[in-house]
């Protein structure tokens, strides 16, 4: 995006909590699990939005594949 236009903020960075807009932002999925360490965990999969920046560090599959 060039210096002075004007862009939207659509979702908010799940690790830093920058605003991202249409263009920069990466969406993921990811597995989640919960529970205690006594008997069975259990898990489910999120959805979530990370900053190019953050991409790059914790998703680097995601940040390559959406360049």
């Amino acid at each position: 995006q060039a210096q002075g236009e004007e862009s939207h903020t659509i979702g908010v960075c799940h690790t830093c909590r920058a605003a991202v807009g249409a263009q920069h932002v990466r969406p993921v999925t990811r597995s989640v699990r919960h529970g205690s360490f006594i008997g069975t965990p259990g898990g489910h999969k999120e959805h979530t939005l990370l900053c190019p920046g953050c991409a790059e560090v914790h998703a680097p599959a995601v940040a390559a594949h959406t360049r």
